[in-house]
């Protein structure tokens, strides 16, 4: 090989590394943000919180992505993550609600429009229909959101109840949330969704209460971020079967002693000029009616088996 030859080899190999060795930067830029899009896992989308659902999620903001210095992320998105610093003892959008960690049912399903606790006219003029049992409540509209609500009460003896009070067997209820919210910093979020709720075993007498139900929820948001221009699309449900919480008697346990709870949720980011992102994550919450519940978390096809200690303990996976 001549000297020329080899020079030229030479300069084609150097070209090759440094190329590979910009791929990692590629792959991290990537990596941020699959890590930024995870991000969206730490809250409910805007509204999600007016639901029947097992999310804890309190906040009614809309996603924006937490993009770091130049862009980059804190790392990969973390299995077991959100967090106990997010509030969510490692499961996502906000943790699970009361009722679900050992609260009981008077938390979040007790009290309110919808509860034993509190009739469905203290949200406003609500109608009863004697013909089709639903008690309907006109609809709220709070910072851009349109939120309706209807509810079915039903007795020991199984007629339809006007409102709810200590003979009241069952209640289902129904909500949707729509409309859109603008943020401060312009970025716009619409958002469509929806809950219902069966709760059964609330009569005198009865030993526990059950509880099955189904949420779900889109919010399309379009707005600017440190990187640019963004858009991001979320998509978020639930559906809890059998749930099991015995009726408070001391001496007995608050928390869920059977049923499951499917959570799932999935988000796509996309910033001006790049490509989609997409970042998913599902969550099984069993409770085998010991002190002890089983979650099944997988994320972005990764997935760890779980322990949560009730009530309210801390997620420890393996």
């Amino acid at each position: 090989m001549s000297r020329a030859q080899r020079l030229l080899l030479g300069g084609f190999i150097a070209a090759l590394i440094g190329a590979a060795c910009h791929n990692p930067v590629t792959s991290n830029s990537q990596t941020s943000i699959l890590t930024a899009a995870a991000a969206a896992f730490d809250s409910a989308p805007a509204g999600y919180s007016n639901l029947t659902s097992s999310f804890g999620a309190t906040s009614n903001a809309p996603f924006q992505p937490p993009f770091g210095p130049q862009g980059m992320g804190g790392g990969p998105p973390p299995l077991a993550g959100p967090g106990p610093m997010g509030g969510g003892h490692g499961l996502m959008c906000g943790g699970l609600g009361g009722p679900f960690l050992g609260d009981g049912l008077a938390v979040g399903f007790g009290p309110g429009p919808f509860g034993r606790g509190g009739p469905p006219q203290a949200f406003g003029a609500c109608t009863f229909s004697s013909t089709t049992g639903v008690v309907t409540c006109p609809p709220i509209s709070i910072g851009g959101l349109t939120i309706t609500r209807t509810a079915i009460y039903v007795d020991t003896a199984g007629n339809h109840q006007a409102a709810p009070d200590s003979i009241t067997a069952s209640i289902t209820t129904n909500v949707n949330v729509s409309g859109t919210i603008t943020r401060r910093d312009s970025s716009t979020s619409t958002v469509t969704e929806a809950s219902t709720q069966r709760v059964t075993g609330l009569g005198p007498g009865s030993t526990a209460r059950t509880i099955n139900g189904t949420s779900s929820g889109t919010e399309s948001t379009s707005g600017t971020s440190s990187q640019g221009s963004f858009t991001s699309d979320r998509a978020v449900g639930d559906t809890t079967n059998g749930l099991v919480i015995p009726t408070p008697v001391p001496g007995t346990p608050d928390y869920p002693t059977a049923g499951t709870t499917i959570r799932a949720a999935t988000v796509t980011l996309t910033l001006a000029g790049g490509t989609p992102t997409t970042s998913s994550r599902r969550e099984v919450v069993t409770y085998t009616g010991s002190n002890t519940a089983t979650v099944v978390i997988t994320q972005d096809g990764a997935t760890k088996t779980c322990t949560l200690p009730l009530p309210h303990g801390q997620l420890s996976c393996q």
